[in-house]
């Protein structure tokens, strides 16, 4: 038996039948299309996060790196997110919003799915999905916050302080304190010129280097980066010794 415009009701089902299952595929297609979106999107957020966090370690000025983010202006990590876009305490160094361009202020915390992300230690992570994506930006706590400043002094002429008068000379290295401020550590080289500062947070810093007779100071930029002892070679410009 024919319909009036010539199918059978057979093939007529079978042809919603054929419609609904392009339908579903389509359906399926374009859900794995937006999962995927959404799993990209909070990886590019992660990343973001990330730089904000221990700062780009591709800007760079004059052949030295420059952004190290809220751990070089302060000296710790922050306690959550939310230090990222409001000062935790009235900190002083604090120098944020640390957002890059591509998070938004208003929801950075979440992911993809409007779930807000965990963060613990060096690790952000995201939950949205059902399955954890996660973003591990430092190798431990102590890369970023507890790295080692090292090297030695000598003067115009390369002559060592000697053992008479190494006292003479002073170091005084500054940095975040992890509490908003700043603080300043100072050692005297021994009497081969050889000096060393621990604890140091990533970041850009200041040496000065003081001879003490005469109140002579010249300083240095000092650039900290994770995980590495910074190395310096330093001659102060005029004959002491």
């Amino acid at each position: 038996m024919r319909n009036i415009s010539g199918f059978t009701l057979i093939e007529l089902a079978i042809v919603i039948v054929i419609i609904g299952v392009i339908a579903a595929i389509a359906t399926q297609k374009l859900s794995s299309s937006v999962e995927t979106a959404r799993v990209e999107q909070t990886k590019q957020e992660m990343e973001q996060l990330a730089y904000s966090i221990t700062g780009n370690p591709n800007v760079y000025s004059k052949g030295t790196r420059t952004d190290f983010g809220y751990v070089g202006d302060v000296g710790a990590l922050p306690d959550s997110l939310g230090a990222l876009a409001v000062n935790p305490g009235g900190y002083a160094t604090w120098n944020g919003p640390y957002m890059g361009s591509g998070l938004n202020e208003d929801d950075f915390k979440n992911d993809a799915w409007g779930v807000e992300y965990e963060y613990e230690d060096t690790v952000i992570r995201s939950t949205g999905s059902g399955s954890n994506i996660e973003k591990v930006f430092a190798i431990s706590t102590a890369s970023l916050t507890s790295n080692t400043v090292k090297g030695y002094v000598v003067d115009a002429n390369h002559d060592v302080p000697g053992a008479s008068e190494y006292t003479d000379m002073i170091l005084r290295l500054t940095y975040p304190n992890a509490t908003g401020s700043t603080t300043s550590s100072s050692i005297n080289p021994d009497a081969y010129g050889n000096f060393s500062f621990a604890g140091i947070p990533i970041g850009c810093h200041t040496l000065d280097v003081i001879y003490s007779p005469e109140a002579d100071t010249v300083s240095y930029n000092v650039t900290v980066e994770p995980s590495r002892t910074v190395k310096l070679s330093i001659t102060f410009p005029a004959d002491l010794w």
